[in-house]
C-alpha cells in the first residue's frame, strides 16, 4: 500500500493529515520561520537554513525573505536563481526552477488543487479538504513577473519571459512572451 506522501507526490487523492506529512510540513514552518527572521547579511545561516529547507538547489541561489512553503523539500532551483520577497510556493509535489530564472515579489507557484465538486472536497474526519497535485516545471533563464500565479501541472519553457500580475493556467513554450489573465503568448523572442 502507498504512503500518503507517495499518493500526494504520484498526484493521487491523498490525506494531507498524514501524521508523516504533517511533521514535515511543521518542520517546514519552523524552518520557514528562522529563515525570515534572519539577519539578510548572515549568509552561512541564511544558507544552512536552505539546505535544510528545500530539495536541492544550485550555487548562487537567493531567496529574499518572506518566502512561503508547505513542505519545502519539494522545491528544487538550479544555479544563479533569484527568488523575491514574499512569495509563496505551495510545494505539494515538485516544483523544479533551472539555471539563471528569476522569480519576481509576491509570486505564488502551486502544485495542489482539490476536486470542483464540493462534496468530493471534503473529508468527514477533517478540517481540511482532499487534494491532489500535479508538479511545475520552470526552465532555464525564465523571468516571472512579480505577483504572477502560477498553476499546478504547469510547464514554462527556456527563455520565456511572463508578464507581472499573469495567471499561468496552461504550460508555455520556449522563448516567448506571455502576459495576461489567463496567461496567453504575446510573441516569441
Amino acid at each position: 500500500m502507498r504512503s500518503e506522501k507517495e499518493k500526494m507526490l504520484a498526484g493521487e487523492p491523498y490525506d494531507c493529515t498524514d501524521p508523516g506529512l504533517l511533521a514535515r510540513w511543521h518542520e517546514a514552518k519552523r524552518l520557514q520561520s528562522l529563515y525570515n527572521a534572519a539577519p539578510t547579511t548572515d549568509l552561512p545561516r541564511l544558507s544552512a537554513l536552505l539546505d535544510l529547507l528545500l530539495g536541492s538547489r544550485g550555487e548562487n541561489v537567493w531567496i529574499a525573505t518572506p518566502f512561503f512553503v508547505d513542505y519545502g523539500e519539494n522545491i528544487h532551483l538550479g544555479r544563479n536563481v533569484e527568488i523575491n520577497m514574499n512569495c509563496v510556493f505551495l510545494d505539494c509535489n515538485r516544483i523544479t526552477i533551472g539555471d539563471y530564472s528569476g522569480i519576481g515579489p509576491g509570486v505564488h507557484i502551486y502544485t495542489v488543487f482539490h476536486p470542483t465538486e464540493p462534496a468530493e472536497r471534503l473529508s468527514e474526519n477533517s478540517p481540511l479538504w482532499r487534494s491532489q497535485t500535479a508538479p511545475v516545471v520552470i526552465g532555464r533563464n525564465v523571468w516571472i513577473g512579480g505577483r504572477s500565479v502560477i498553476l499546478p501541472g504547469v510547464t514554462i519553457g527556456d527563455g520565456t519571459t511572463v508578464g507581472a500580475g499573469s495567471v499561468v493556467t496552461r504550460s508555455l513554450p520556449e522563448g516567448v512572451v506571455a502576459a495576461g489573465n489567463p496567461c496567453r503568448i504575446l510573441r516569441k523572442l
